[in-house]
């Protein structure tokens, strides 16, 4: 099944990017007319995070989504044939701040969104940084596609550790100078053991491993955002969060990255995975206190 699957899209990648475009607006249309691909989803999502944007703003919001959503996919396909210069010349950042804190001699932790297109972002800062790059992932079900998307991630030399796994895959590199890239808006399995925040004014859960793995090994926390300039081209956005992150607690480190998450999001709202079930989770008594973000 694999080769098949290689094969065929590997044949997909060989087209020029404007033509993978024009097939990325017959999914669109699909996924978002015929299908309705997680539209509830998406709709729910946007009147919490924007109850005072019009029925008409949060639709076109949801719909430069669904094209966002599908181009990523689509860009993410073009990864099978595309070179790396054809990468970089698609996404460009600040990669000048990753490997000045390198230089220093620091540990790493670069925290990002769900933000478009993580995936070309990962394959280039693979090849900007002298840091060994470790990036955590959650594997995908279909043995397949699990197969081909970890060819792709790792084509630039990342070392890939799933999240199920990252423990005893991460302990070759903790002695090591690493940069260690992990999504840190994942929602948790287990609500029970996050830290509640209100996120957009209404309460949500956040994992705790971002912050307490940062203030254990005391590296460097880099924030990351991605904006879209055009249709194919990227930027990277790094910020130094905090140098010293065994100083401050697990639930400060948290609260301000949710902080410049929403704030990011606010910026470029059709940039974030809305299919993403944020808000899945109801807060009950017991949980760990909410904070304000």
């Amino acid at each position: 099944m694999y080769f098949i699957l290689y094969t065929l899209f590997y044949l997909l990648s060989l087209l020029p990017l404007r033509l993978l475009y024009i097939i990325s607006d017959g999914f669109y249309v699909l996924a978002y007319y015929v299908f309705k691909y997680r539209r509830d989803v998406v709709s729910s999502n946007l009147k919490i995070a924007f109850p005072d944007k019009t029925d008409a703003e949060r639709m076109a919001i949801e719909k430069k989504f669904y094209h966002n959503f599908i181009d990523t996919f689509i860009e993410t396909v073009k990864l099978i044939s595309a070179s790396d210069s054809f990468i970089e010349k698609h996404f460009t950042g600040n990669w000048e701040l990753v490997n000045q804190v390198y230089d220093s001699g620091r540990r790493a932790h670069l925290h990002l969104g769900h933000n478009f297109n993580w995936e070309w972002g990962n394959i280039v800062l693979g090849k900007k940084t002298p840091y060994n790059f470790l990036a955590v992932y959650t594997p995908i079900t279909n043995p397949a596609f699990e197969k081909l998307f970890l060819k792709l991630r790792s084509r630039s030399g990342v070392v890939m550790l799933p999240s199920n796994k990252m423990r005893e895959r991460f302990l070759p590199y903790r002695n090591t100078q690493y940069l260690l890239g992990l999504v840190a808006d994942q929602n948790p399995s287990d609500p029970a053991r996050a830290w509640w925040f209100n996120f957009f004014g209404k309460p949500a859960p956040f994992v705790k491993g971002p912050a307490k793995n940062a203030i254990i090994a005391d590296a460097v926390i880099i924030f990351a955002s991605i904006k879209k300039s055009k249709r194919g081209y990227y930027q990277a956005i790094f910020s130094i969060a905090e140098e010293h992150p065994d100083q401050h607690t697990e639930q400060e480190l948290t609260q301000k990255f949710i902080h410049y998450l929403e704030e990011n999001i606010r910026q470029y709202p059709d940039l974030w995975l809305w299919s993403h079930r944020r808000w899945r989770w109801e807060w009950k008594e017991g949980y760990e206190e909410v904070g304000s973000a």
